[in-house]
C-alpha cells in the first residue's frame, strides 16, 4: 500500500456494478480493475487506554477487482497487502507491529482478502464477505462498502470505480490480541481507493 489502500476489501462490494450503474447512470465495461496507487487508503482504529482512538495504515497494497457487469454477483476481488508497510507515524511503535507478538512480517509478509460472496443492500451497497489471513490465520470478514462514483477518469479518460467500505473485527482472533481488553480487542477498518482499468 503506496497508500494505495484492505480490506477489504470493502471495494470488494464494486463487483456488484450492475446495480451501481443504474445508480451512477453509466455503463463500465465487465474486465479487470486495478488500484490507482496514488488514491487508495486502507486503514483501522482501536481504542487505546479510554484516552485516544489511534489510526494506523498500510502504505503498500494491491487490490484487483474482476467485474462481471452482466452477473455482478459472480464478480470478485482480491487485496493484497505488504504486512510490512504498516505506517503508525511512530518509529518505534512501527518495530513492534512488525514484530512477532503482532504481525510477526518476518514470517508472515503479506495480509490478504479474497471476497466469496457480495449481496446488494442497496442502491450503490453492498455487504461484502470474504476470507481475511492475517499470520497464516483465515476467518471470514464482511465488510460494509458503497460505490462512490463510476465513470471516465476525468484526467485519465479510462472506467473508474471510486469505493470506501468499513467493518470491525476482532484483532485477537487473528492472535494479535497483546494487552486486551485494556487496549480495544475491537478494531476498526476503513477502506477507500480508486481502481481503473488498464
Amino acid at each position: 500500500m503506496q497508500i494505495r489502500q484492505f480490506l477489504s476489501a470493502a471495494m470488494l462490494g464494486l463487483c456488484l456494478m450492475g446495480a451501481a450503474n443504474s445508480a451512477v447512470g453509466f455503463d463500465v465495461p465487465s474486465g479487470t480493475y486495478e488500484l490507482e496507487n496514488t488514491h487508495g487508503y486502507i486503514t483501522f482504529s482501536y481504542d487505546h487506554l479510554g484516552f485516544s482512538t489511534p489510526h494506523v495504515g498500510f502504505n503498500s497494497f494491491d487490490v484487483e477487482l474482476t467485474a462481471n457487469i452482466d452477473n455482478p454477483a459472480e464478480s470478485s476481488v482480491n487485496v493484497t497487502i505488504d504486512a510490512s508497510s504498516i505506517d503508525s507515524r511512530v518509529d518505534e511503535f512501527d518495530k513492534h507491529l512488525n514484530g512477532t507478538e503482532y504481525f510477526d512480517t518476518a514470517n508472515h509478509p503479506e495480509i490478504t482478502f479474497a471476497s466469496t460472496e457480495m449481496v446488494a443492500t442497496g442502491d450503490n451497497t453492498f455487504d461484502v464477505t470474504g476470507n481475511l489471513t492475517i499470520k497464516g490465520v483465515t476467518k471470514p470478514v464482511t465488510l460494509n462498502a458503497t460505490i462512490n462514483k463510476v465513470g471516465n477518469h476525468p484526467m485519465r479518460n479510462i472506467p473508474t470505480i471510486g469505493l470506501s467500505a468499513s467493518g470491525t473485527l476482532s484483532r485477537s482472533a487473528w492472535g494479535l490480541g497483546k494487552y486486551a481488553p485494556v487496549v480495544g480487542d475491537e478494531v476498526t477498518l476503513f477502506i477507500t481507493v480508486e481502481l481503473i482499468k488498464p
